[in-house]
């Protein structure tokens, strides 16, 4: 029954190439900064309901967040757009890709009239700040029976083994006196601190594949002639999955109260926000995806083992929705994102045939899960949540 669907998906996308491609190149000219899209969300809002979506802006607290909405009832489909850029270096991580072809599929699907709701979740603030979690928590992803995007990189991978991620502040207070006058008085906060990455050096090098720690120091003292009373370091964690994560966050905070014992200090050890959740890939639809692609010839493979490729809130919607969040290469593998060679490649005419090949794709999966896949997307997700049990 899908199979049907396949080629009129195709030939909307198609018709929309000149019009995609613009969009992306206009998201790369005039990159904006996590909770600052306002431009972006402006174009990507426009292009929506120029197509027929019933926009609300806005949405989640969110200036530049957005939804678009077409079709009634069930079953319910999500593409999701990132646009937000690199501080320095604009859209080094392809934003403006993944919002051309979420755009394109979604307008695609518009176009076909399918049975069922196509939403088109504008998600802000991936690289900083984390726009899904909020929208996740606002409810937005309720009722949703699959959440579809690609990624810009350099490698074609049909799923991203993307690790969970969080940042903890810790400060040490201690007392502040001269260090020369009445040295004993004294309680060194920042020598605390010291030691507690000390501690870290020696734990990591016993954490399991995917976990790391790394860590900055934030506030160390005022003047070397003064005992600092108060330091402050700020830690990114990271745990191959949610689980792995909190036991390594148990650990920072138990070797930090332990020394703040040790030393005399006290210490508060703080999470200024939410952290992604590890990326829990739906086979069901990851695998039609890939499918999808190699037929429009891009062939996908399986990431290679024991590679890690950061954090994402992609994460956090995949532990309540299937979800997908494949690779697509627009570089060889040689290169790496987040550089000005990929900001160049990601408005490449390499890039322009991935966008295309990839709102093709995104859009078949989409009619696979409106035509019938749905079931078993939810029996393998909930087949992957036991297991994490």
């Amino acid at each position: 029954m899908a199979d049907r669907w396949y080629p009129i998906v195709d030939s909307a996308v198609d018709g929309l190439a000149d019009r995609l491609w613009d969009v992306a190149l206009s998201l790369h000219h005039d990159p904006e900064l996590a909770f600052e899209e306002h431009r972006a969300a402006a174009r990507l809002c426009e292009e929506l309901t120029e197509g027929g979506f019933s926009v609300e802006r806005g949405v989640a607290g969110m200036p530049t967040a957005f939804t678009g909405r077409a079709g009634e009832g069930g079953p319910r489909v999500a593409l999701l757009m990132e646009y937000d850029a690199l501080p320095g270096l604009g859209h080094a991580c392809g934003h403006n890709l993944i919002a051309a072809a979420s755009l394109g599929a979604a307008l695609a699907l518009r176009q076909a009239q399918l049975p069922g709701t196509v939403l088109a979740v504008g998600t802000p603030a991936e690289e900083n700040g984390g726009g899904k979690v909020l929208e996740l928590a606002a409810g937005v992803f309720d009722g949703t029976d699959a959440a579809l995007m690609m990624h810009p990189g350099t490698h074609s991978w049909s799923w991203a083994p993307l690790t969970a991620q969080t940042e903890l502040t810790v400060t040490f207070h201690g007392r502040a006196a001269h260090p020369t006058g009445n040295p004993t008085e004294g309680v060194d906060a920042l020598a605390a601190l010291i030691e507690l990455f000390n501690v870290l050096a020696v734990l990591q090098r016993r954490l399991p594949a995917g976990s790391h720690v790394q860590g900055i120091i934030t506030r160390g003292g005022e003047a070397t002639n003064i005992v600092p009373d108060l330091a402050e370091g700020r830690f990114g964690l990271r745990g191959l999955t949610t689980a792995a994560l909190n036991r390594l966050a148990g650990q920072l905070r138990e070797a930090a109260e332990g020394i703040a014992q040790a030393t005399g200090t006290t210490v508060t050890v703080e999470r200024p926000r939410e952290g992604y959740a590890h990326f829990r890939n739906n086979t069901v639809l990851s695998e039609a995806f890939a499918r999808h692609l190699g037929e429009l010839g891009i062939p996908m493979s399986a990431p290679e083992p024991g590679v890690f490729l950061g954090s994402s809130d992609i994460g956090n919607v995949s532990t309540t929705v299937p979800a997908i969040h494949p690779f697509v290469a627009i570089t060889g593998p040689e290169q790496s994102d987040h550089t000005p060679e990929f900001a160049a490649a990601a408005a490449s005419e390499r890039a322009r045939t991935v966008v295309l090949a990839s709102a093709k794709a995104l859009a078949r999966t989409a009619v696979d899960v409106l035509t019938g896949a749905k079931d078993a997307a939810w029996a393998e997700f909930s087949r992957q949540a036991a297991a994490e049990r």
